[in-house]
């Protein structure tokens, strides 16, 4: 039984999120703010812990960060990690926060389910849709 822990301010978020890994057999948890994700994490020790990049005072790169120190220094075995980004430019910190995947939004829920699916089984997921273009403006990515 796979447990997911969300972890988002944002009530439509976590419900978008709950609706695709909310299934039958699947434990999910639930944080409203950046700091709470660090003790959820030890005392449950989940198999996905889904970040919204803005959560209040401590936002998810932050907190991803803080999970890969405290792996580092052995006090926490590796949780994968998919961070849900407001915009390309992003990735980058994602990356280098050590997310394992990333998802634009607004949230698609058949591409969420297929990053939830690929780290869930041990892979990474980098989503694959290009940011929309306006006049004039480049595409990033």
């Amino acid at each position: 039984m796979p447990a997911v822990l969300i972890a988002s301010d944002s009530p439509s978020v976590i419900d978008s999120v709950r609706s695709v890994v909310d299934e039958a057999g699947t434990r999910v948890q639930t944080v409203f703010s950046g700091r709470a994700v660090l003790a959820a994490v030890q005392a449950s020790m989940p198999d996905l812990v889904v970040l919204d990049l803005q959560i209040g005072s401590m936002g998810g790169i932050a907190v991803c960060h803080d999970l890969r120190l405290e792996e580092g220094a052995g006090r926490l075995e590796r949780v994968p990690v998919l961070m849900l980004l407001d915009r390309r430019p992003d990735v980058f910190l994602a990356k280098r926060s050590g997310a394992d995947g990333w998802l634009l939004k607004p949230l698609d829920p058949l591409r969420l389910r297929r990053a939830v699916q690929s780290l869930l089984s041990g892979g990474s997921y980098e989503d694959p849709t290009r940011a929309p273009t306006g006049l004039g403006s480049p595409t990033l990515g």
